[in-house]
């Protein structure tokens, strides 16, 4: 299998939350505000990511589906999936290997980029 290929259905394990243990999720400190004026905030938000579906040659030029952007409570948030080593001090050598890479999902305010 080609390396976009582990990579994209590594990503779209750890972002559904089949694979938790591939990595960590950290919201803004402007996602956590918006999400906590909705019951559920936090949770509905990261649901929308888990449920994301639309990749386009725009959005995923690397077909390795590690950038999304949506709607929720009337902003645009997007998400995007870096790479970085075990120790989480550097990027990972081989993002297409599990045993080299935590994956940080990081979920953003447009307006905070």
């Amino acid at each position: 299998m080609p390396d976009a290929e582990k990579i994209r259905a590594l990503n779209d394990a750890f972002r559904k939350g089949e694979r938790p243990e591939l990595g960590r999720i950290m919201l803004t400190s402007g996602v956590r505000h918006l999400a906590a004026a909705w019951p559920l905030g936090d949770i509905a938000v990261y649901a929308k990511v888990q449920t994301f579906d639309a990749f386009n040659e725009d959005n995923d030029p690397h077909s390795e589906h590690d950038f999304g952007s949506f709607e929720f409570a009337g902003e645009t948030l997007f998400f995007k999936l870096d790479y970085y080593n075990k120790t989480l001090d550097g990027g990972s050598e081989d993002p297409a290997d599990e045993t080299k890479t935590t994956r940080v999902l990081t979920i953003a305010l447009l307006s905070e980029y």
